[in-house]
């Protein structure tokens, strides 16, 4: 299979239960089949990304959707965190979250990340933003290799 064949991971870090399923579920309706990883606090997903204890064999994400309001560590720490990290900082990172704080967004983008979405209550304006982000990133975006394991990048 070539690269832009190959079925997508989506890594999503996200800690309500509602938005996990509706984000999943809008991410099924799409044309660009994807995998969706699900973190649900800032320190698992650390893990995940770093591939420590129970994900030691993780696959690398293709994108990122972040949550900003997370427990244990919050999404403003990982993205610095992923940023700052040499291994890591290539992975696309959409901020996806309920906050419209002018420092979170200056913020935000302040550490580079790539986009940044207010979550939608209207279900079927959610259902837009996410086929907005599988039509621009899964489809049309030339994201950085997967295949080439975490510890090697950089």
């Amino acid at each position: 299979m070539l690269a832009d064949e190959r079925l997508k991971t989506i890594l999503l870090v996200e800690d309500n239960r509602g938005d996990i399923r509706l984000i999943q579920e809008a991410l099924k309706s799409t044309t660009s089949p994807c995998d969706v990883v699900v973190t649900r606090d800032g320190m698992e997903a650390m893990t995940y990304l770093r591939q420590d204890g129970d994900y030691q064999a993780a696959i690398r994400p293709d994108l990122i959707l972040l949550d900003l309001n997370l427990p244990k560590k919050d999404g403003r720490e990982v993205l610095a965190e992923i940023k700052a990290d040499p291994n890591l900082q290539h992975i696309p990172i959409i901020v996806l979250t309920t906050s419209r704080n002018e420092e979170d967004i200056f913020n935000s983008y302040d550490l580079h990340v790539n986009c940044y979405i207010s979550k939608s209550r209207n279900l079927a304006q959610l259902f837009k933003i996410i086929r907005g982000i599988e039509e621009f990133w899964l489809e049309t975006a030339i994201l950085p290799p997967s295949e080439v394991p975490l510890t090697e990048m950089g």
